[in-house]
């Protein structure tokens, strides 16, 4: 049950990651929400290891999407030049 939560958490901070980043991405909607959810995953795991915050913290949700906004800024300028 709690993958599934960070599933659709990760869905909701892409979904804010691009409208915080607008811009044209090499992928679609499906691969920005896939790097959502890969910077939920990455934001959270650093802020909880680095002890910034506990678990259900509403700071969770701002480094979520810092964490999403650096996967997708890394994924537009890695893919972003070939495609």
């Amino acid at each position: 049950m709690h993958i599934l939560v960070w599933i659709l958490f990760g869905l909701v901070v892409g979904v804010v990651a691009k409208f915080l980043m607008p811009g044209r991405d090499p992928g679609g909607f499906v691969i920005t929400a896939g790097l959502g959810i890969v910077g939920a995953f990455v934001g959270g795991f650093v802020g909880r290891m680095l002890g910034w915050y506990q678990d259900g913290s509403p700071v969770g949700f701002v480094m979520a999407v810092l964490g999403a906004i650096v996967v997708l800024a890394i994924y537009r300028s890695t893919l972003g030049r070939t495609v």
